[in-house]
């Protein structure tokens, strides 16, 4: 009897840790799965996530000049509000109905202009031994079509560009209109002991998008100014596109400055081989100046990113989300620095 009675126990234990190991697999490859999902579902809503905060970048800046006229007109916050909206769409109408005759004028001969910039970089490439060893490598090993894809998908957008323009109008124009609403929203899914941490983190996010988004608006006007004077000095054509495709692309950094290279040197070498050369150097030689001068300016003032942690930001977020990603790289890391200092960095060093 007591053999039987052992037996039994070992048998019950025997039943019970298997059925404890299959409880214990099925809740890991629940996990595993929930993981996953999220994953994907983050993957496929993240294009929708830049395209908000682009919206917010873009209330921010109205709010931002609605401070300005509040501060120095001592007008009402609400008024001061809708004529910050007013002025910069009489602005921007203002800007495209003087100079859009122009513009479009300058880019119709920019679009002439560059496929002969391209035939005769071909020519001077096909003309050097090396240069036409390197070329026919390229197109044999098929690597210049690999890169060609790779462009397109970083600086693909999420819906096409007119979608994704309308949707940032709209949700710009929402959060501009009542930007509390949507902050009372989020404070109140949050913990109650969380609450006052998330409002303070919002105030820091909504800091550092104003931030990046004066040090950007100040790398504009910097880039295309001196683009524009020295490309005069120059005696190149298309001077205001080129300086407006200039300052719009230092809106990328790193990358931006390399791209709006290119129509500068290939608009230089239908003036000659050495107005290219000249052209790369003035572009190189503006870029050190920002580098070297105005960058940690507005790295002080503004934010601070690591250069090295931008890039690889920029390339992964490239690769995930397309253009918007690239383009917004930079907030959207200092927000995630700034969120690990907050939650995990300062409570560390309290305790």
């Amino acid at each position: 009897m007591k053999v039987t009675h052992e037996t039994t126990t070992q048998q019950e234990n025997c039943n019970q840790n298997n059925s404890s190991y299959t409880k214990k697999v099925w809740i890991a490859t629940g996990i595993v799965l929930l993981v996953c999902i999220s994953f994907l579902l983050f993957k496929a809503l993240f294009s929708v996530i830049l395209l908000m905060l682009a919206g917010i970048i873009m209330a921010s800046y109205f709010h931002g000049c609605a401070h300005l006229l509040h501060r120095f007109l001592h007008i009402p916050s609400k008024l001061s509000l809708i004529l910050s909206v007013l002025l910069n769409i009489i602005l921007l109408a203002g800007f495209f109905w003087f100079l859009s005759a122009r513009l479009q004028q300058q880019i119709s001969q920019l679009s002439d202009t560059l496929p002969s910039g391209i035939r005769q970089v071909k020519e001077q490439i096909n003309s050097n031994p090396v240069g036409k060893k390197i070329a026919d490598y390229l197109n044999s090993s098929g690597n210049s079509k690999k890169t060609l894809d790779i462009i397109k998908r970083f600086f693909s957008s999420g819906f096409g560009i007119l979608s994704d323009v309308y949707i940032i109008i709209l949700m710009g124009a929402f959060f501009t209109a009542s930007p509390s609403v949507y902050k009372k929203g989020i404070i109140h899914l949050l913990p109650s002991k969380a609450k006052n941490t998330g409002e303070e983190l919002i105030e820091d996010i909504s800091g550092i998008l104003r931030k990046w988004l004066k040090g950007q608006i100040f790398g504009f006007f910097f880039i295309a100014v001196l683009t524009g004077i020295g490309l005069i000095i120059l005696g190149m054509p298309l001077v205001f596109t080129l300086a407006l495709i200039a300052g719009l692309l230092n809106f990328i950094p790193n990358f931006g400055p390399v791209i709006a290279l290119i129509p500068g040197v290939l608009i230089g070498l239908t003036q000659g081989v050495s107005t290219a050369v000249y052209v790369a150097c003035l572009y190189t030689l503006i870029q050190i100046i920002q580098s070297a001068v105005t960058q940690p300016l507005i790295q002080k003032k503004m934010i601070s990113v690591p250069p090295a942690l931008l890039i690889i930001a920029q390339v992964a977020m490239g690769a995930l989300a397309g253009f918007w990603g690239v383009l917004l790289a930079a907030p959207i890391l200092a927000i995630i620095m700034k969120l690990i200092n907050k939650l995990y960095v300062e409570k560390q060093s309290r305790n």
